[in-house]
């Protein structure tokens, strides 16, 4: 299983499901992050957390634990 958490800088995902139980998930979906939809890696920190996102047409920063959460799978024909 491929999480957020696994994407490299630069590459594009769809996301397949979203893991979590309760207000976790709701806070990921509510962040914009849902099934079917795109999202562009651009940054990880010097550590590793946070993530910046592209999503939607807006930046997005998560922590390592919600990426984790995220199951997704590669874009056809997105550079790699």
């Amino acid at each position: 299983m491929n999480t957020l958490r696994d994407v490299k800088v630069g590459d594009t995902v769809k996301v397949v499901k979203l893991h979590g139980e309760g207000a976790i998930k709701r806070r990921i979906m509510d962040m914009g992050i849902t099934k079917g939809t795109e999202i562009y890696v651009r940054k990880v920190a010097p550590l590793g957390d946070p993530v910046e996102l592209t999503i939607r047409g807006y930046e997005l920063s998560v922590r390592k634990a919600d990426a984790e959460m995220v199951e997704v799978e590669p874009v056809e024909g997105a550079e790699a």
